[in-house]
């Protein structure tokens, strides 16, 4: 349920996509809340939560430093269906199909990738997300919110790969309320 909290769900987008009730989303909410000794539902959307045994953001302090964002990591386009999709970008345009998670779909474009997205939240933004690459997702953000940058929440983890390696996001906008996004890939 927190994994939902930080990505901006609702409770009835949570209850949803769990099929469970809003009223038992609340009651693990809250139980969430207490256990972290968080006060709002926005400090639980900034919640890092770093797992114990990760090397994300170790002795890393950036806050007044420069970021160096790197090449644009990831493209993301709104899909109907992400079978149909899938089918269309793999079969029909050659793309090679890297994998699926759920409702998304990432493909390999020469190096910058592609995730395809059927969540019903993303359904009619009708604009792509770009994602920067970041050694230390962590310390970027901290670095860019001393610049100014106000993020949606904190850096979560999205996806854990068969060999152990993790993938992190955390999501900001431009002055025209654009979402970008920082990207940072850790080996276990």
């Amino acid at each position: 349920m927190l994994h939902g909290i930080r990505h901006g769900m609702s409770n009835g987008a949570i209850a949803r996509r769990r099929g469970v009730s809003r009223d038992a989303v609340k009651f693990h909410v809250e139980n969430i809340r207490l256990k972290l000794g968080a006060q709002t539902r926005g400090e639980l959307r900034a919640f890092r939560g770093q797992p114990l045994g990760t090397r994300l953001g170790e002795g890393s302090s950036m806050a007044n430093a420069h970021v160096n964002l790197g090449p644009i990591a990831q493209i993301s386009f709104s899909v109907t269906e992400i079978e149909r999709a899938v089918a269309f970008y793999r079969d029909t345009l050659g793309l090679p199909h890297l994998f699926t998670a759920g409702k998304l779909a990432f493909f390999d474009c020469g190096g910058t990738r592609l995730m395809l997205d059927a969540l019903e939240e993303a359904q009619g933004k009708g604009n792509s997300v770009l994602y920067f690459a970041v050694a230390d997702i962590n310390a970027a953000q901290d670095a860019l919110t001393a610049a100014g940058v106000r993020f949606e929440g904190a850096p979560h983890l999205i996806f854990t790969h068969p060999d152990g390696k993790q993938e992190w996001l955390t999501f900001f906008r431009d002055p025209d309320g654009n979402l970008l996004s920082l990207k940072s890939e850790v080996l276990p």
